[in-house]
């Protein structure tokens, strides 16, 4: 179904001087469009024919196709069009602009942030010259970041495996560390050390990533992305895992 939205209108305005405004039964009016023409005290007519014989809707794609040639951007939220892109809006996908606080473009900030966490321990991992764990942090950010491709290119994410373990096998580890490791779940102390603490830090960041992509997918009583939902949700307990493994010597 075509929307006719303010651009189109203000666009359409600067070239044809009218009081009347003719659409098909069809065509949806944006809020914004509805107050444009209220402002200008335009009347809208709606009909299956324009006065000049021809289908308003033609007429009005036409019209678009005018807008989409001169402008960049399109507003994700009005259609509307931009020439410029606006300080506080950024792209969601292709030329779609939304709000800097859109949920997607706060967890894209988010994944973002995790990375640079990654970045910040792999520092000091690599002056103890951990190498095996320096291993797992760099498939942890390769990780991190094929979600973060996922989302932004609407793809689907690959089979979820992280230091040659499955889903489940990192679900079960995390959960029951006992059975694999010589002590119960880890309370994080300052005296564990600077990695251990750096990696508790990124685990709960892992955690708020989650929520925000929770917040991102949730669609009234559906949720979608569930492959970028489960991959979040693993991605923390693989994290504990590193903690797990760093306590118990794996690195040494």
């Amino acid at each position: 179904m075509k929307v006719l939205t303010e651009e189109i209108l203000r666009n359409h305005y600067k070239k044809i001087k009218s009081k009347k405004y003719v659409i098909s039964k069809e065509i949806l009016i944006t809020p914004s469009a509805q107050q444009y023409l209220k402002d200008n005290e335009i009347e809208l007519i709606v009909d299956e024919k324009s006065q000049n014989g021809k289908n308003p809707q033609e007429n009005l794609e036409a019209i678009d196709k005018k807008v989409e040639r001169k402008y960049k951007y399109q507003c994700n939220y009005t259609g509307g069009y931009f020439e410029e892109k606006p300080e506080y809006m950024t792209h969601l996908y292709g030329d779609k602009l939304v709000y800097k606080d859109h949920p997607r473009i706060i967890l894209r900030g988010k994944l973002d942030s995790l990375q640079s966490k990654i970045l910040e321990i792999q520092i000091l991992v690599n002056k103890n010259k951990l190498v095996k764990l320096q291993k797992d942090l760099d498939e942890l950010l390769q990780f991190i970041r094929n979600i973060l491709r996922a989302e932004v290119l609407g793809e689907e994410l690959a089979e979820i495996k992280l230091f040659g373990l499955g889903e489940e096998e990192i679900r079960e580890i995390s959960h029951h560390p006992e059975k694999h490791f010589k002590f119960k779940h880890v309370l994080p102390h300052y005296e564990m050390g600077d990695i251990v603490i750096g990696l508790n830090t990124l685990r709960s960041n892992a955690r708020e990533t989650e929520i925000c992509g929770i917040q991102a997918f949730k669609k009234e009583e559906s949720i979608e992305r569930q492959d970028i939902l489960i991959a979040l949700n693993r991605l923390s307990s693989g994290i504990y895992l590193l903690m797990c493994r760093y306590l118990g010597g794996f690195y040494r």
